[in-house]
C-alpha cells in the first residue's frame, strides 16, 4: 500500500473531525450536534452529490458502460446479502441474519460521499453515473434480506408478516433514496447556467458540511462502540473481513466494466460499505424483531471507520496493481 496515499487519507481534515468525535466520547465531553442539524446536513450531502452526479451524467455520452455499471451495481446488491446471510446464520437468528445481510448488501451514502472527497483530494476523476449506481443499490438488498427472513422464518403467524408491497414502497420512498434519485434527475435536467447559479451551495460549502457530519458520525460511533464489543468477536470480525472481501473482489472484477480508477474505487467502496440509515429505517417497520443494537453498530462503528481510513487506500492499491 502507498504510504503517502494512506497518510493523505488519514490527515484529511474531514476524517480528523471523525476521530475528534470519537475522542470526545472517550473524554466524556458534552460535545454534540443537534439531531435536527444532523438530519439537515445528511440530506444536504445527498442532495449535493446527487445534483452534481446528474450534471455529470447530462454531459456524458450514454454508453454501454453506464448500462453495465448499473447492472453490475444491481447484481452486487443481490449477491452480497444472499451469501452473507448463510454466514451470519451460523451465529444469529433469522431476523438478525437477514437484517445484517441487508445492511451489508445495501450501501452507505456517507461512505460514498467521503470517497468522492478522497478522489477529489487525490485528483482522480470519476463518472457522474456512479451516483445512479449508488442510488440503485439501496433498495434491492433490503428486499432480498426480507425475502430471506420470510422464507426461512419458522413462525408463520399472520401478524408477523408484513406485506411485501409495503416493504417495497418503503424501500423506494425512503428519504435517503428519494433525495439522491430526485436530485440526480434535477441535476440531469438543469442547464449549465442554472447549475452555476447554485454552485456555491452544491459545491463550495460541501467539504465543510462533510467535516461537521463526520464529527457527528464520530460521536455516534464512539457511543455505540463500547456496547457492541461486549456482543462477542464474531460480529466484529464479520464487520471487517466481509467488507475487505467484497471491496477487494469488486476492485478487481470492475476492471472488466471500466478502465477508470475512480469508478473502480467507487464500485469497491459501494460493495464494501454497509447501510446504517436506509436499512434500519426499513427494518424498524418490516422486521421489528431484528436487533438494531447489533446491525447498526456493525455498520456504523466498525465498517464505516474501517472503510474511510484503511479501506479506501487498500482498494485503490489493489486497483493500481491489477
Amino acid at each position: 500500500m502507498d504510504l503517502h496515499l494512506l497518510i493523505d487519507n488519514l490527515t484529511n481534515p474531514a476524517l480528523l473531525f471523525f476521530f475528534l468525535g470519537i475522542i470526545a466520547v472517550q473524554l466524556k465531553s458534552d460535545l454534540c450536534i443537534p439531531e435536527n442539524s444532523s438530519k439537515f446536513i445528511s440530506l444536504y450531502l445527498l442532495l449535493a452529490i446527487g445534483f452534481k452526479g446528474g450534471q455529470e451524467l447530462a454531459h456524458s455520452d450514454l454508453s454501454l458502460e453506464i448500462f453495465w455499471s448499473l447492472l453490475f451495481g444491481f447484481g452486487l446488491a443481490i449477491v452480497v446479502p444472499l451469501y452473507t446471510y448463510f454466514i451470519l446464520r451460523q451465529k444469529f437468528n433469522v431476523e438478525n441474519a437477514g437484517a445484517i445481510a441487508a445492511a451489508y448488501g445495501s450501501v452507505s451514502a456517507v461512505t460514498f460521499v467521503t470517497t468522492i472527497s478522497f478522489l477529489e483530494l487525490e485528483q482522480i476523476p470519476f463518472s457522474g453515473h456512479m451516483v445512479a449506481v449508488m442510488a440503485l443499490m439501496e433498495a434491492p438488498s433490503i428486499m432480498v434480506g426480507l425475502l430471506l427472513m420470510t422464507y426461512f422464518k419458522k413462525s408463520k403467524k399472520r401478524e408477523d408478516n408484513v406485506p411485501m408491497k409495503k416493504v417495497i414502497h418503503h424501500a423506494l420512498t425512503n428519504g435517503s433514496v428519494l433525495i439522491i434519485i430526485g436530485s440526480l434527475i434535477i441535476g440531469f435536467m438543469a442547464s449549465e447556467a442554472q447549475a452555476e447559479g447554485i454552485k456555491p451551495f452544491t459545491t463550495d460549502i460541501f467539504k465543510g458540511f462533510l467535516a461537521v457530519f463526520l464529527l457527528d458520525m464520530g460521536i455516534t460511533s464512539g457511543r455505540k462502540l463500547s456496547d457492541f464489543v461486549k456482543k462477542g468477536w464474531f460480529a466484529l470480525i464479520f464487520a471487517i473481513v466481509i467488507p475487505i472481501i467484497n471491496g477487494s473482489l469488486t476492485a478487481v472484477i470492475s476492471s472488466i466494466l471500466t478502465e477508470s480508477t475512480g469508478n473502480r474505487l467507487l464500485f469497491a467502496i459501494l460493495a464494501a460499505s454497509a447501510s446504517y440509515i436506509a436499512v434500519p429505517a426499513a427494518m424498524k417497520i418490516a422486521a421489528p424483531k431484528a436487533s438494531p443494537s447489533l446491525y447498526i453498530p456493525m455498520a456504523l462503528a466498525i465498517t464505516f471507520p474501517f472503510n474511510i481510513t484503511l479501506g479506501m487506500p487498500l482498494y485503490l492499491c489493489i486497483i493500481n496493481i491489477t
